[in-house]
């Protein structure tokens, strides 16, 4: 019996553990976009405060904690606010302790930032990027340098790519658990038009349509549409993917999305007001937009423009609330294709939703990814 007792549990310690390199890994601690910082927290001269006074705080954040320390300067990028939320919310929720108490209990954490300053090992900086290296999933970034010096400068030019590489391992995390539990009636419905999304089986299928928009906007083609939302709980989360012919490169300008978007939203989505419709929040949060790349693609990714704003309803009630799209380039069906989700949760903190549902964004591939899969 003892044997028999003795063999249950290892096959439940081996069945809670991953495996990297031979080594068993534990399940990593912590919650989503949390982030352990193992640093010392030494002053800062007068000049660096100066010089990250002016460049380091993005512009809009309504972060205003002091920077007078090396990990005020960490905690003012990877704890800056987040971009266009009705609620200040943090990219990333941080704590921190020294080198010297960083011990086994600490180890598994999900997301760790490690910065080694010791002038006696290290003769220049060094930079590393590592998974899984005491639990799974996990996520290590380690700066090695000789000096404080090294860092403040290394942080003052990479800090932000530091935090985009822990909020895309997050995302990553959300599309491999997305993989296993998919909607397939919305799935199929959009392989029909040459694309795929891992849409989640908890999203229910409401619209599969297609529209007319202004002539001038589609070339006087019709706008592609699939609707997809989760409607369970406290937290309306939507997602939309629609596509459009694709005439020039100025589609792909902050401008032209924005103007798409309101265009198809505003037809698409209204509330009980007899008249109102979805809007985009311009006058105080306006949206922004940037280039980025896939996760999901190890050849570099691909081109998309991400746009981030708010949501609103004109002519009506006073709801609103997030969104994000991702616009991209079908370049076998010559049409521009945008995904969008956009969330309401009145009085809610939205980040880990609206992320969990951006992450849904970046599994979206074109008719030509899918033919290599």
């Amino acid at each position: 019996m003892k044997k028999m007792l003795y063999f249950a549990l290892v096959a439940l310690v081996m069945m809670s553990c991953g495996k990297s390199g031979g080594r068993m890994l534990t399940s990593a601690t912590g919650t989503i976009y949390e982030c352990l910082v193992v640093m010392p927290d030494r002053p800062l001269d007068a000049a660096q405060r100066e010089l990250i006074a002016h460049s380091l705080t993005p512009t809009g954040s309504a972060y205003a904690e002091p920077v007078n320390t090396t990990y005020d300067m960490v905690r003012a990028t990877l704890a800056a606010d987040m971009p266009c939320m009705p609620q200040m919310e943090p990219y990333l929720k941080l704590s921190q302790v020294n080198i010297s108490l960083f011990d086994d209990y600490l180890k598994p954490t999900r997301n760790i930032l490690i910065i080694d300053v010791n002038r006696d090992k290290y003769t220049g900086l060094k930079v590393q990027r590592s998974r899984n290296v005491w639990a799974k999933p996990q996520a290590v970034f380690r700066i090695q340098a000789p000096n404080d010096e090294t860092v403040v400068s290394y942080w003052m030019e990479h800090g932000t790519e530091v935090r985009d590489w822990f909020v895309r391992e997050e995302m990553n995390r959300q599309i491999s658990f997305s993989r296993a539990n998919t909607n397939k009636e919305a799935r199929a419905r959009l392989q029909q038009q040459g694309y795929d999304m891992l849409i989640p089986e908890d999203y229910m299928l409401i619209m599969d349509t297609a529209i007319a928009i202004n002539d001038q906007m589609t070339n006087g083609q019709m706008t592609n549409v699939l609707w997809c939302c989760n409607n369970k709980g406290p937290m309306r989360r939507d997602i939309l993917v629609y596509s459009y012919p694709y005439t020039a490169q100025e589609q792909f300008s902050h401008e032209s999305i924005c103007a798409m978007r309101d265009a198809v939203m505003g037809r698409l989505v209204s509330a009980q007001v007899e008249g109102s419709h979805m809007g985009t929040e311009y006058r105080y949060f306006p949206p922004v937009s940037r280039q980025v790349k896939a996760l999901n693609d190890s050849t570099g990714g691909f081109y998309a423009v991400e746009t981030r704003g708010l949501w609103k309803i004109l002519d009506g009630e006073a709801m609103g609330g997030p969104y994000v799209s991702l616009t991209r380039l079908d370049q076998v069906n010559g049409r521009v294709v945008t995904a969008e989700t956009f969330l309401f949760a009145s009085g809610q903190k939205k980040r880990n939703a609206l992320r969990q549902a951006e992450a849904i964004l970046y599994s979206l591939e074109m008719p030509n990814e899918r033919q290599r899969r």
